[in-house]
């Protein structure tokens, strides 16, 4: 069987500047999650998609095994993810004249998983035979106990009203935050549908602390912080 690991990385972005290229404890952002695939031991191939030659002359530099050039249609602000990630996969397919069986796509602005994670999230997909796993870590906010929305006349009420009145955040059902850390996909599946969501697509649980996605100057710090507790050894998400 074999395994592709896609990396999809835009040379744009409006929240953080530059921010998979960005320095992060004197690397860029990339090599992390370039090193985290790598780390795991999974697959046969890494690639790495972006509109940006920066991003790509790094990714040469960290030993990244394909370099997709994006087309600028798949690089606005505006485009899906999921036609990106076809993209890499198809030009692999196509420069390699080799079809992968199980696809990972990671995102670059995850920088705090670990590859044991990459591993659980593969493992349950093949151990499984399902159409995808995504990652998620339990929810701060619950729908049927403290996250609210407005209705159409403009009052405020839960989300999702429980049956019956729930008390305590802790009796509410389970739900969960996506952190967009790590998809993978049976390769028919990621070419047959435009939704992460499929009728047996599975959860892999992560926890908060390696969930963080970068999206604001905020998740930035908060990034720096816990990696820094991480490299000093002095955190429980250490390696």
């Amino acid at each position: 069987m074999r395994r592709l690991c896609t990396i999809c990385a835009r040379g744009g972005s409006k929240g953080v500047k530059g921010k998979n290229v960005r320095l992060l404890q004197g690397k860029p952002l990339i090599a992390y999650t370039v090193e985290q695939a790598r780390a795991s031991g999974l697959f046969d191939a890494i690639a790495v998609s972006s509109d940006s030659t920066q991003i790509l002359d790094i990714a040469q530099s960290l030993g990244v095994d394909y370099l997709i050039r994006r087309p600028a249609e798949l690089a606005t602000d505006h485009a899906a993810k999921l036609p990106v990630i076809r993209h890499c996969v198809a030009e692999v397919e196509r420069l390699s004249a080799k079809r992968f069986e199980t696809l990972v796509d990671l995102d670059a602005t995850s920088p705090l998983r670990l590859s044991e994670d990459i591993e659980g999230a593969v493992a349950l997909l093949e151990g499984s035979g399902v159409a995808n796993v995504i990652t998620a870590m339990p929810a701060r906010r619950s729908p049927y106990f403290n996250l609210v929305e407005l209705n159409a006349a403009g009052f405020v009420g839960l989300s999702k009203p429980p049956a019956a009145s729930i008390v305590r955040r802790q009796d509410a059902p389970p739900c969960y935050d996506m952190n967009a850390s790590i998809y993978v996909w049976q390769h028919d599946v990621l070419f047959a549908t435009d939704s992460v969501f499929n009728p047996d697509t599975k959860l892999y649980v992560m926890p908060e602390e390696r969930s963080i996605d970068i999206d604001s100057e905020i998740d930035f710090k908060l990034v720096e912080l816990l990696m820094q507790e991480r490299i000093a050894g002095s955190s429980p998400i250490a390696t």
